[in-house]
């Protein structure tokens, strides 16, 4: 596959070890301190870069959560240039702790995933330098975010931005009754800081 520059770009400011240390001594009333893993697999590389996503507490690495596929594509048109479709393991705790460590994601193949048809967003660019970009990733109107986790369905708002110095996170929780965010992201953005490439 052919990438283009802004694709690839997207990626590399992607994958990484991330965390929110700043921002969780600065608010740790609102801001759990998390640790972000993101990490390039082989997989649907004939149209796209693909990355396998968990996090964990800090205080609880050994415990790693929110194990999911982040599969980047171009767009369509010249408006939605970028895409991100998210898929979920259909075993979770058969990758749960890839983050640190890698080899556990050897065995990952497309069937053992589950598409998740509402959870995708598109990635607008803004070019800030020479070959340098702010991508913001939003979901297209009119689309709910929903799958099914331990028999019950859970809806989440996703969306980020993220450039060479900093990722943001709007992920949250929706209760689909109220519509109303039940966690994550409710006061603002969780700002990370990559740590390791």
């Amino acid at each position: 596959m052919t990438s283009s520059l802004e694709l690839i770009a997207l990626a590399q400011y992607l994958a990484g070890e991330f965390d929110n240390r700043e921002q969780a001594l600065a608010e740790p009333a609102w801001y759990v301190h998390l640790r972000l893993w993101q990490i390039p697999i082989p997989l649907f590389s004939e149209d796209s870069i693909t990355l396998f996503a968990e996090q964990a507490n800090i205080v609880k690495l050994d415990q790693p959560y929110r194990q999911r596929i982040m599969r980047l594509t171009s767009g369509y048109d010249q408006n939605v240039p970028l895409k991100v479709q998210y898929y979920m393991p259909k075993d979770p705790a058969a990758l749960r702790g890839a983050g640190r460590n890698p080899s556990l994601l050897k065995t990952l193949t497309p069937d053992k995933l589950d598409l998740l048809p509402g959870c995708v967003l598109n990635v607008s660019q803004e070019t800030v330098a020479p070959n340098q970009y702010k991508f913001t990733a939003n979901p297209p109107a009119n689309t709910r975010c929903c799958f099914n986790y331990a028999g019950n369905t859970i809806q989440v708002s996703l969306g980020f931005e993220v450039s060479q110095q900093e990722l943001k996170t709007y992920d949250k929780g929706i209760d689909p009754n109220t519509g109303s965010a039940t966690w994550g992201a409710i006061m603002g953005p969780y700002r990370y800081t990559k740590r390791e490439q």
